[in-house]
């Protein structure tokens, strides 16, 4: 892939943006040093636009434009569904666990889990948290961009990968959240546009008579791409192995809608502190619902972004190596001298962002519910910021490490899915029964987070024709009703430690309201339209 100076410029220009916004909105004020609040929550004083964009930064990244394209090339427009329901899952998540999360006034979620049941359950799921986020998310991240990366300008994957890890630390080490967030305001812009501008020139390249001409074409030349509900055996796709499977596995039917799929955005968007960080970082509740609304509006146009390249990818060349190659191998072809910089500039942003929110999560919940608990509970303010950016090192050289091993895969985003799906139906039942059910007890919480990870492998071991998303339905279901059991057994009362709910802890203003209802009525037309 050739780049002019104009390409080089643009994207030169791009680095220094980023970390120039970085070093400056972390910078110090005269006589004050960071503390804690300021590195790992931004000092509460994030509005909702920059929550709203930063949730979309940080979500969106090469596991979505590399990942989601790809399996947009091997199985269409029905994994948009991970996208359109994470937009229905913000909601929820606005209205019902933000308000709970905010009261508590807490710096990481291994914290509430202390504060509603005990130091058992916080360690036990804080470990858990940080070995998923090193080993499966910024492993993953890093690979795929280093991917595009060796595909689009043939840089060595190693190099690539390392490339990354620098460029991402060097102002999200220093700044923590602050300039994690205010950078991302920044990076959506290039990830939005640089997007849409890459989506527009691929359709246009199908019609010289431009962008709608171009998707109704693709629409007509591969209709089997665009069914959002997928049907057992109707779809096949590469397995990885030299082989094919059913894309049902991955997407099964209906239950995208009524299964296992809400298990996993409620872990993702509600119990993940990679994401809910920002939340937590807001001015106050209204601001943090606002942001939700925004990135819940963002996520609607996504599937344009990171999905519809790679039918069109699909559509022009079916028979690539790798899906996962769908998208580098669109900004190779068709993206023009001039624009590349921008396209290109999109795609790192998108991994940047994600391996900086990573990163400072990593060093929150190392901080402040290993190293502050176990480790040095005298610690002080600066200690705590200091042992956080040794962290975010010590992890990051880890993820380095182990990212190369992911080569192997064919569709790193179902990897990425399916991994943390072992955590998620665990994560999600200690969380929900204690948001909403006073009775629960540490000791049921404790066994559902002990159990879900083996207990994932086990189905998977005797269940193997069975769909992941269906798997993990089924085991949430089991450890709500072995959590039910156990707290029942123990305590027929009320748990001192159960949340004190209210109808006006769950109010909402007229600007949440609103936007929820557009956000549900355009995506119940997107599923009527393409069911």
């Amino acid at each position: 892939m050739e780049f002019s100076g104009i390409d080089i410029a643009v994207f030169i220009g791009y680095c220094l943006l980023i970390v120039s916004v970085g070093l400056w909105v972390s910078r110090d004020k005269k006589g004050h040093e960071k503390d804690s609040k300021d590195y790992f929550l931004a000092g509460s004083t994030l509005p909702w636009w920059a929550i709203g964009s930063s949730l979309i930064a940080s979500n969106i990244s090469a596991e979505q434009f590399v990942g989601m394209s790809g399996s947009g090339y091997a199985l269409g427009l029905g994994i948009a569904t991970y996208e359109w329901m994470a937009a229905i899952t913000l909601l929820v998540v606005g209205k019902f666990f933000l308000p709970v999360f905010l009261e508590k006034k807490i710096y990481s979620m291994p914290q509430f889990l202390e504060i509603r049941y005990d130091k058992r359950v916080r360690t036990t799921m804080a470990v858990y948290w940080l070995l998923v986020y090193i080993f499966v998310n910024l492993t993953s991240v890093l690979y795929l961009g280093a991917l595009t990366l060796k595909t689009v300008m043939g840089v060595d994957l190693m190099t690539a990968i390392i490339g990354l890890a620098l460029f991402s630390l060097v102002y999200s080490l220093y700044g923590g959240l602050m300039a994690v967030a205010w950078t991302d305001v920044v990076q959506v812009v290039f990830l939005v546009f640089g997007g849409l501008i890459t989506t527009y020139l691929a359709l246009n390249s199908l019609n010289p008579d431009g962008f709608l001409a171009g998707m109704s074409d693709l629409l007509a030349k591969a209709p089997e791409k665009f069914d959002m509900i997928l049907e057992q055996g109707k779809t096949m796709i590469p397995d990885g192995k030299g082989g094919q499977k059913d894309a049902y596995l991955d997407l099964p039917g209906i239950s995208v809608l009524i299964g296992g799929m809400w298990i996993t955005n409620l872990n993702y968007w509600g119990c993940n502190q990679y994401i809910t960080q920002r939340a937590l970082a807001a001015k106050s509740l209204s601001e943090a619902q606002r942001g939700i609304i925004f990135a819940g509006f963002l996520k609607l146009i996504m599937p344009l972004i990171v999905v519809i390249p790679g039918i069109v990818a699909f559509v022009v060349n079916p028979n690539l190596p790798k899906a996962d190659e769908a998208y580098p191998w669109l900004l190779q072809t068709y993206v023009p001298v001039g624009l590349k910089g921008v396209a290109f500039a999109a795609l790192v942003a998108a991994v940047v962002s994600s391996l900086s929110s990573m990163i400072n999560s990593i060093a929150t919940i190392f901080s402040m519910d290993l190293y502050k608990e176990y480790i040095k509970k005298d610690v002080t303010e600066s200690g705590l910021v200091k042992v956080g950016r040794i962290i975010g090192v010590v992890s990051m050289v880890i993820a380095v490490i182990v990212a190369p091993f992911l080569s192997s895969l064919d569709q790193a985003f179902q990897f990425i899915q399916e991994f943390t799906g072992f955590v998620s139906p665990g994560v999600v039942a200690i969380f929900l029964l204690g948001l909403f059910w006073r009775k629960t007890t540490a000791n049921a919480a404790l066994w559902s987070a002990i159990l879900s990870v083996p207990v994932s492998l086990l189905f998977k071991f005797i269940f193997p024709l069975l769909p992941f998303i269906d798997r993990i339905g089924l085991i949430f279901l089991a450890l709500c009703a072995m959590m039910v059991g156990i707290s029942l057994y123990e305590n027929k009362v009320e748990n001192p430690k159960g949340i004190a709910l209210s109808k006006k802890l769950f109010h909402t203003d007229i600007v949440f309201n609103v936007g929820a209802i557009a956000i549900c009525v355009m995506i119940a037309f997107l599923y009527a339209r393409f069911w």
